[in-house]
């Protein structure tokens, strides 16, 4: 069988693109994209933040060690990030200090403090974790980076071309997409929302991956949002927003809707649900909605990432579930995940994220 690459990648997000750009150069790569152009879903409707707590403590050390990276090429801007509680989220606001067990530096503060750094703060709102370390991702910047990479190093990207179908053959795989017919060796499944599905083509037990439906809506409030202002978070869940350019705000309700994979879109409810909550932690006005959208995040049951080989599929490589951490968490995964293809030693510990976790499918 004659070979198109030693790796074809299944998806040019931001997991793929970034798994392309560590291994072009080292292998022959090739990139496979079902939309017009990479990044059309979860990766360009991201809410561009790296924070690292966001995530838990399995993806925390991820998130801490792709900061050099980032920081190198100019791709982060200080943001800050405020954990906002009423009196019944004091014990939330506590476990998230508890749960990073002094990893990510936090600051408490009361409510005189809230009041200057969030002004129009209702009554109620009692306590807070300041994050200083969080920070703004130029989220396109780091995605272009990552394809320019790759291209540079050699790989192909071909662009509608959705997986149809794949077959093991003489030690590597036949690869049918809408764009024509491949041959490599291995392939990874950086499919996002269709990961399962990609899995299942190859003769490999999906893992359980489920795509949830997360609401952004950027406003126009009055008075009109600082840029000075944090990232604010519900300690309890309910909401997070964060300015934007031009005096704009992003808003979204923290929601997490069980969809199936799909090109999701925002529904009316949740846009109005957020600006509820919104409007009852601040006394500001909504004066528009200038556009609201949808993006996916797709988790394992236990909510970390999948990395590695199947332990049942010989050449299948898992690079998926990344949830909503996946930007800020690119330049480690990659890392890890290449160094797990090229049976290299990785920094980080692949361990927790390795697809055998879930044990057979009989159980």
């Amino acid at each position: 069988m004659r070979l198109d690459a030693d790796v074809a990648i299944v998806g040019a997000g931001m997991a793929g693109a970034s798994l392309a750009a560590e291994l072009a150069g080292r292998a022959t790569v090739l990139l496979l994209e079902a939309e017009d152009q990479p990044g059309y879903h979860a990766t360009g409707r991201s809410a561009a933040f790296w924070a690292e707590s966001y995530g838990g403590p399995f993806v925390q050390p991820l998130t801490t060690a792709s900061e050099p990276f980032l920081e190198a090429r100019g791709l982060l801007k200080p943001r800050g990030a405020l954990h906002l509680a009423e009196a019944d989220g004091l014990a939330a606001l506590a476990a998230i200090e508890a749960e990073f067990g002094g990893r990510v530096s936090f600051e408490r503060l009361d409510r005189n403090r809230l009041e200057a750094l969030l002004p129009g703060l209702r009554a109620g709102w009692v306590s807070g974790l300041l994050e200083p370390s969080c920070a703004d991702i130029d989220v396109a910047a780091l995605h272009g980076l990552y394809l320019a990479e790759a291209r540079r190093e050699g790989a192909r990207l071909a662009t509608r071309a959705e997986v149809r179908g794949l077959r093991r053959e003489d030690g590597g795989w036949r690869i049918d997409t809408a764009a024509g017919k491949f041959a490599a060796s291995v392939v990874v499944d950086a499919a996002g929302a269709w990961a399962d599905r990609v899995a299942a083509m190859a003769g490999a037990a999906p893992v359980g991956l489920q795509p949830y439906r997360r609401t952004l809506s950027q406003l126009r409030v009055a008075p009109a949002v600082s840029p000075d202002l944090p990232l604010v978070i519900d300690a309890l869940g309910r909401f997070y927003f964060k300015p934007e350019a031009g005096g704009r705000l992003w808003l979204s309700p923290h929601d997490e809707t069980p969809c199936s994979p799909s090109d999701c879109a925002a529904e009316e409810i949740d846009v109005a649900e957020a600006i509820d909550r919104l409007e009852r932690v601040v006394d500001w006005k909504v004066e528009r909605v200038e556009r609201s959208w949808a993006g996916l995040r797709t988790f394992a049951p236990d909510r970390r990432p999948v990395y590695g080989f199947d332990p049942a599929a010989p050449g299948f490589f898992w690079c998926a579930g990344q949830g909503g951490f996946g930007i800020q968490t690119a330049p480690a995964a990659a890392k890890l995940a290449a160094a797990l293809l090229l049976g290299h030693p990785a920094t980080l510990d692949p361990a927790p994220y390795a697809p055998g976790r879930f044990g057979s499918p009989d159980g």
